[in-house]
């Protein structure tokens, strides 16, 4: 698998819970996995229950039946620039005189593109690392990346810099990271719901990655709530048993089935219900067909009825790593 997975997804669709989640599912047998924040929103730190993330690699979990450790890092655009700058430029001391005097600030509002370019090159630089005895300090980096609206432009930026700049540390720095997305060593997951609009969202993402020629992963559909009434009786809702729903209420022991009767007046919300319910699998199934004809593999999460917690979180996590596992 991949060493730097990549999550986006249409706003709402929870790429943030599935980016923590995937971390956690790959951290596993002593390993270590660097779950990267780069919207600066601190969701990492709220679904961890932890305190806002610093702009350090900080544990934050460790990963279930194996003992693996996840490192969490939220990625300053102004540290990063100034991290670049000492480790190109050797500024040291004057780099701090730029942040002081603003003009770090300024160098990342005015060029959004530099912005990105830092974020990018942190994440991959930190898949690159290697320890003293030459192994990679990570197993795995997950970034938790912008919406899927701005993924391509977001990742590519660096070969618009490349090209720009025509020789010297910023060329090299970009075409170092370009060799890294563009690789084998990374996956792009785009994390949908099944519903017209995020999955129409997936399919333009996923369009627009391949044309800029970056490596997509997966398709995960998350929050996938369960089908409770089986396919004879998804047809009967749509017909009108009214008689028999009542008699099957009435001799369940909710009152009478006759007009008036309590059995008799429960029968019109719950065919609404079962309606609805129909409907609603219809839809899914239709959307599921559009997702199976990207022609991705995809993993499937379930809707949490209690709210998303950290229990949540690890519940997430083990049936990932069993989708994983069964590939």
């Amino acid at each position: 698998m991949s060493r730097l997975q990549v999550v986006s997804g249409k706003g709402g669709t929870g790429k943030t819970t599935v980016a923590a989640a995937l971390a956690l599912a790959l951290a596993r047998e002593g390993g270590r996995t660097l779950l990267v924040e780069v919207e600066g929103r601190q969701g990492l730190a709220q679904l961890f229950g932890a305190e806002a993330l610093p702009y350090e690699e900080r544990k934050i979990a460790v990963a279930p039946g194996g003992g693996g450790e996840v490192y969490a890092l939220a990625i300053d655009a102004e540290r990063a620039l100034l991290d670049y700058l000492q480790m190109f430029y050797k500024l040291g001391s004057a780099g701090r005189a730029l942040k002081k005097l603003g003009a770090i600030d300024f160098a990342t509002t005015i060029a959004p593109g530099l912005r990105d370019v830092l974020l990018t090159g942190k994440a991959c630089e930190a898949v690159r690392r290697k320890d003293k005895s030459g192994r990679f300090v990570y197993d795995h980096v997950i970034m938790d990346a912008p919406p899927t609206g701005r993924i391509t432009r977001f990742l590519n930026v660096n070969d618009e810099v490349a090209g720009l700049a025509r020789f010297g540390p910023i060329h090299n720095q970009a075409q170092a990271v370009m060799k890294v997305l563009k690789s084998s060593e990374t996956a792009v997951h785009l994390v949908t719901l099944l519903e017209e609009m995020p999955v129409q969202e997936t399919a333009d993402g996923i369009a627009e990655l391949r044309a800029a020629g970056l490596p997509v992963g997966r398709v995960v559909v998350n929050m996938v709530r369960p089908h409770h009434l089986d396919e004879d009786t998804l047809r009967a809702a749509a017909e009108d048993h009214r008689a028999g729903v009542a008699g099957a209420l009435s001799r369940a022991g909710l009152g009478g089935a006759r007009r008036g009767g309590l059995a008799e007046r429960l029968v019109d919300p719950l065919l609404a219900q079962a309606a609805e319910h129909a409907g609603r699998v219809e839809l899914e199934r239709a959307q599921r067909a559009v997702l199976e004809d990207l022609g991705l593999p995809t993993y499937e999460l379930p809707l949490l009825g209690a709210g998303m917690d950290l229990a949540g979180l690890y519940a997430l996590a083990k049936d990932l790593r069993k989708q994983t596992v069964a590939e």
